[in-house]
């Protein structure tokens, strides 16, 4: 077992060796799929493998800490994660209005040593290099800390935006004046592996962020739902993946409990290893996959979660979970970086991502979070309120009704009646 928290210096060793199992070609292979039993809760939740992230020389739990929902007055839910020996905590100056920032810089304050600090930022085609400074520097503020470990163009979904040469420009200053160490892109998108192939073929940055879940993974449904009309929107995802790990790029995934309606699967669940636990074994066992982050919101889901902690292969039972679930939830999870809806509403209302706030309301069950996400969409679906043609209908190859859906969304997120 790894100890927890390794020094921030550890060097990049040889990848452990995937038990029970191997990949295959590009993907993850059934043969990794297979062999390992799952694993209940630990007495003692805490984790169990520490992996090189790309070329940094830092070493991640494998499962991090996902801050997008930690509020001040959460401080202890860091401290919990810590303690089981979370050492990646990932952030944004958008998430929760800056909040999230401000309680992981008091929750982590004389702990800095011994861990690892990502945030993010908005940095558009038209953006100056001094407006990135601005907010990477209110960022640190919050944080309490003189730099961060990574830092990144967050939720990229547009070319343009990685041919702003003052991101670049930026990003070379902050590493001389010591504010970050390591830049990086994320993203969750239509068109995100189009933005990985481009970020990862400029050499110039050092960890991808990226949505990644056995809901986009055709030898997934090809495998296990057989005659069932569901198909995978992201085949290349893998391949881009790869790349990354190929040129020392780390790569951390995200989005990978496929909306993470945990309590539909609590009946489901035997032994004590539950679905997501089974959703992060999949995500792991690909082995161009450093780690995951995943939003933590209370202690027992964080000791649920440890649960799958150095796991690298998925056994039959999770399989039946993961498939039980894609039964239940395919025509109504809407997938990162499909995008075969683009382009059916005449005005460009951006479908994908209205219905990825929709998740943050409905599955996950945090409006704050969907509003703050709706508010940050260059343009919205206010003209689905007084569309009749219903253009959309029909556009989803996974059967979600866009059209029934993205007017009752804005009202929602919007805050009109």
């Amino acid at each position: 077992m790894n100890p927890k928290h390794p020094p921030r210096t550890a060097g990049i060793g040889r990848r452990e060796f995937i038990r029970g199992g191997t990949l295959a070609g590009v993907g993850v292979g059934i043969a990794a799929l297979a062999g390992v039993g799952a694993a209940a809760i630990p007495p003692n939740p805490e984790v169990r493998h520490y992996s090189p992230l790309g070329r940094t020389g830092m070493k991640i739990s494998d499962i991090s800490f996902g801050a997008d929902r930690l509020s001040s007055g959460q401080e202890d839910l860091v401290r919990h994660a810590f303690d089981r020996g979370i050492n990646y905590f990932d952030t944004a100056e958008t998430y929760r209005g800056g909040d999230s920032e401000t309680a992981l810089g008091r929750a982590l304050r004389g702990k800095r040593c011994k861990v690892f600090l990502t945030s993010k930022t908005l940095a558009w085609p038209d953006t100056d290099r001094g407006a990135i400074m601005r907010a990477l520097e209110g960022s640190l503020r919050r944080l309490q800390t003189d730099h961060v470990d990574v830092y990144f163009n967050h939720a990229v979904n547009d070319l343009e935006r990685l041919k702003n040469a003052e991101w670049y420009e930026f990003a070379e200053q902050a590493k001389q004046q010591g504010k970050i160490r390591f830049t990086g892109m994320s993203g969750h998108a239509g068109h995100l592996t189009k933005c990985l192939d481009h970020a990862i073929d400029t050499g110039r940055f050092d960890v991808i962020l990226c949505a990644y879940n056995f809901g986009q993974d055709p030898r997934f449904y090809q495998r296990f739902l057989g005659g069932f009309d569901m198909v995978a929107r992201q085949p290349d995802l893998p391949r881009v993946i790869r790349k990354a790990q190929q040129r020392g790029i780390g790569v951390v995934v995200m989005k990978t409990l496929m909306g993470a309606r945990l309590n539909d699967m609590r009946p489901f669940e035997r032994g004590g290893a539950t679905f997501a636990q089974a959703a992060f074994r999949w995500a792991l066992s690909n082995r161009d996959v450093d780690g995951l982050i995943v939003s933590m919101t209370d202690r027992a889901l964080i000791d649920e979660y440890l649960g799958a902690s150095g796991a690298r292969a998925a056994d039959d039972s999770d399989l039946r979970l993961l498939e039980r679930y894609a039964r239940v939830h395919g025509a109504s999870y809407c997938r990162h970086g499909c995008d075969a809806c683009a382009g059916s509403c005449p005005v460009g209302v951006p479908i994908a991502d209205v219905m990825r706030t929709r998740m943050y309301a409905v599955d996950y069950g945090d409006l704050r979070l969907a509003r703050d996400e709706y508010a940050l969409l260059t343009a919205d679906a206010a003209a689905c309120l007084a569309c009749s043609a219903k253009p959309c209908a029909g556009a989803c190859p996974h059967g979600i009704a866009i059209d029934a859906l993205t007017a009752p969304t804005h009202r929602m997120l919007a805050s009109i009646g």
